[in-house]
């Protein structure tokens, strides 16, 4: 008799703990509340201009303590979030910062010497774009631009010309872009796609894998390099930058602009890829083909991922019965499971290369920047906060 009501009482309780997961299952597919979007992102970037209240102030990299200017690409990438989170909900405070950080480097960029310098230049255009009498705003960016299109090849002027690793695609392709988009000018989106296609076809036999719809990260991981379990390497937030990089081009470039079919079809086919090997949490691993290799959740390629897709739901590229309980799940757990109450966001890995880098990735451990993640996050959210 005992044994019968032993029995009676572990499957009710395994029904009570199913029943509980398919409810969190189910409560974290759930749409979040506009209220709820931007209510995750003020908190997060509150804690982040409370605690880096003086955008023109050097950067301090731990471990090392070397010292960078703040223009560099980490805040570069929160710049263009926050210039999202400015046109969403318009408080002056965003505008504030972000103009402050531009007017104390005096609209430069930093030293110049590889594409990733030059991703200040995005936001430096899109205060232009405010303010179009404001021309000192975009004359060191376009400058810079205009003499690599001249020169063809910037060997010769002290940087690769190359994007030979795939995370220049987010610090140059959009930029190319919106010069293209504010002088009309087509020479901007031919040399963008010269180098597009190159990055993708010819850089190290080629960095797109047509196949898996993925990237390796720079020729150092094109096969026959395996990640421990036998497959193809493909570093999360490596390929969150060629996401972020479609999308921001698109969005930056005119309908009738050349080559913009080949872009979306090829977020379209990154999209896919990416949702078949998205975790039951609603994140991604480090390694997107394998999920041992230092596995766990890893906000920033999420977050570009999500970025991605919510994007690409509300343009009619990717379909949203498919798609937007993915970008929810991964929104929700994002704001509900990696965010601190006070708005340090974990489960950052520190700036890197591949999935080994910036180890561990935990919720509490501090990356040694904490911009880019935030900037991520914040284009992902303003996405999402368009959704009907």
């Amino acid at each position: 008799m005992n044994r019968i009501l032993l029995l009676f009482r572990l499957k009710h309780i395994s029904i009570l703990i199913l029943f509980s997961l398919v409810c969190i299952s189910c409560s974290y597919s759930s749409k979040p509340t506009k209220v709820e979007i931007l209510n995750s992102m003020t908190i997060a970037n509150d804690y982040f201009m409370n605690k880096y209240a003086d955008p023109g102030e050097d950067l301090i990299q731990p471990p090392s303590g070397r010292i960078w200017k703040s223009n560099i690409w980490t805040f570069g990438t929160y710049a263009t979030g926050l210039m999202q989170l400015y046109n969403t909900n318009h408080d002056s405070r965003l505008l504030d910062y972000a103009l402050d950080w531009g007017e104390k480097h005096n609209w430069k960029l930093s030293v110049k010497e590889m594409w990733n310098d030059h991703l200040a230049g995005q936001t430096y255009i899109d205060l232009y774009q405010l303010d179009t009498t404001k021309k000192e705003r975009i004359e060191d960016v376009k400058s810079s631009i205009d003499a690599f299109i001249a020169v063809g090849d910037t060997q010769s002027r002290g940087f690769g010309a190359d994007w030979n690793w795939v995370d220049a695609s987010f610090m140059a392709m959009p930029l190319f872009a919106k010069l293209g988009a504010i002088t009309g000018d087509d020479k901007y989106y031919k040399h963008m796609h010269a180098l597009f296609i190159d990055m993708k076809d010819s850089i190290g036999g080629g960095l797109f894998n047509e196949e898996d719809g993925l990237w390796w990260r720079d020729a150092d991981f094109v096969p026959p390099y395996k990640e421990p379990n036998g497959e193809d390497c493909y570093w999360a937030r490596g390929n969150g930058w060629v996401v972020g990089a479609l999308v921001r081009t698109l969005e930056s470039m005119p309908d009738n602009a050349p080559n913009r079919e080949l872009y979306e079809s090829i977020l379209k086919q990154m999209c896919e890829a990416l949702y078949k090997v998205q975790r039951d949490d609603g994140m991604w691993n480090v390694s997107l083909h394998d999920p041992n290799n230092y596995g766990g959740r890893e906000f920033s390629g999420t977050a570009f991922f999500t970025y991605g897709m919510a994007w690409g739901v509300n343009n009619g590229l990717l379909k949203a019965d498919k798609y937007i309980p993915a970008i929810y799940r991964a929104w929700n757990t994002m704001a509900k499971e990696c965010i601190h109450p006070n708005g340090f966001i974990g489960y950052v890995q520190s700036t890197g290369k591949e999935p080994k880098d910036g180890q561990p990735v935990t919720y509490n451990s501090v990356p040694d920047f904490e911009d880019y993640a935030l900037g991520a996050f914040l284009l992902a959210g303003t996405e999402i906060y368009k959704m009907d």
